[in-house]
Formats: structure tokens, sequence, C-alpha cells
């Protein structure tokens, strides 16, 4: 089977990244797309992030109804345990103990974020151990990829040059490494919008689903921190907790839905 991990804070994740999920499964003929919040990312340790918890209710929420959609819980904090930073390396190498040998893994990773891989712990080891599908957006090139690898890796500034007005398309066999470029997604949704949105009490229907906007509504994630509390709102915010891979209020039963979540 493939397999792809597709990470990120997903805060709040949105139909882009379901959008561009669906563009990788229909082109890589992917068998199962586990999508995996981030508990701290590396690179944005002291960047603001909504609760865990409710990035992974949402995440839950809007793959609900796609069967070869699945929230994992691979990058999870330890409730025992101190914060750490969520290394792909590490997920990469905890997810492939659960799988055959015979299954092919990917990474799923947006080009903007991809450009920042030699930065990743262990960039050369992951590069060679897994397949990357990389998401192209408006305003890059190929060279962008090729640069964006680890020196090692890297070829020379030459090469590089050429790739400067070619867009990044097809597959790409380089440095050891294997790159299947994903055509772009059209899709103009963006979390920085979305929040704020939120924030001044928006519509988010359309750009993250029913099921999410409703449940950013109810918790008040993404307010205005001007904005005061009436009691509605306050009774609004539910102490969650996570049971078999479920998100729900803590102290009551998971939630029933129609749908999965």
């Amino acid at each position: 089977m493939n397999v792809a991990l597709f990470g990120g804070t997903f805060d709040p994740i949105h139909r882009g990244h379901l959008a561009v999920a669906r563009a990788a499964m229909e082109r890589y003929a992917l068998g199962k797309v586990l999508f995996v919040p981030a508990n701290i990312q590396p690179l944005k340790k002291h960047a603001p992030v909504t609760a865990y918890i409710h990035r992974y209710a949402m995440v839950s929420l809007a793959v609900a109804g796609e069967k070869k959609f699945v929230p994992s819980l691979l990058e999870a904090p330890n409730p025992q345990g101190p914060a750490h930073p969520s290394y792909t390396i590490d997920t990469v190498r905890t997810l492939r103990r659960s799988l055959r040998k015979s299954d092919r893994l990917f990474i799923l990773i947006g080009i903007d974020a991809f450009i920042h891989i030699a930065k990743w712990r262990e960039s050369e080891a992951l590069l060679r151990g897994c397949e990357f599908i990389v998401a192209n957006r408006p305003g890059f090139s190929l060279a962008h990829v090729a640069r964006a690898l680890p020196e090692s890796m890297r070829p020379e500034a030459m090469v590089s040059q050429l790739f400067r007005k070619q867009k990044p398309s097809g597959d790409l066999a380089i440095g050891g490494a294997m790159i299947h470029l994903l055509e772009e997604v059209e899709d103009p949704s963006s979390a920085t919008k979305i929040r704020t949105t939120a924030a001044k009490g928006g519509n988010l229907g359309t750009v993250v689903g029913e099921s999410v906007a409703e449940y950013i509504r109810k918790v008040g994630l993404y307010r205005a921190k001007a904005e005061p509390e009436d009691d509605e709102r306050t009774e609004a915010k539910p102490k969650l907790e996570i049971v078999g891979g479920k998100a729900h209020r803590k102290g009551s039963e998971p939630a029933r839905h129609s749908k999965r979540s």
C-alpha cells in the first residue's frame, strides 16, 4: 500500500489541505493519508498555536467521511512527560514499525515548507528514506526545490540556475532523493486569514467545512483577545480529552456523529 504522512500545525485544517491530499491520493494511488498534527513545530517553537487537542479534534472532523484519510496521534503530546518538538524523522521511524515491508511511504508537504528541509533534523536520512510529494504553489520554480536540499545532496549552482524558469512538475531524482512534484492545486485557503475571520465572527463554513466551523464557534477558538466573554461563550468552552483517538468533553461520553470524526 502507498501511505502518505501529511504533517503540519493544522491551525486550523482547511479545505486547501484536503484538496492537496485528494490530488496526491489520485496522482500517486495513495491507499491511506495520515493527517498528523504536530505537537510543537521545531522551526516554530515559540510561535503561538492552538492547543493540540483542539487541532486534533478539527482534523478528525475535517476528514470524517473520507475513508482513506486518517487522523493520527503520532505526534500527540505525552501527558506524563515534558513537551518536546515533533521531529519528522522520529515520526517516520515510529510509523515504519507499524507498516509492512511492502508498503511505500511518502511524505506530503507544501513547497513553502519544503524549502526549509535542510534545517530539519537528519534531513538527508529523511530524504533518502522516504519519497516526497511536494505540492507546488504560485511563485516557485524547480530551482527552489533543488536549492532547498541539504548541501551534500544539492546540485551544482549551474544546474540550479537552469531550473530557475521551470515550474516544479513531474518526478525529480536528485542526490539520492525521490521528489514527486504535484502541480498547483487551486485553493486560496489560508490558516492565517481563517483565524482573522474567526476573530471577527465571520463565516468559515466555505473554507473549513461546516463541522469544523461549528467546532470553532462552539469552543470559541481564535476569538480576538480584547473581545469580552459572556456567560454563554464561557460555557461553550468544553474541557476535552482524547480517548481511543477521539476528542470529547471531559467527564462525558464521547460525542456520536452521523459521519466519521
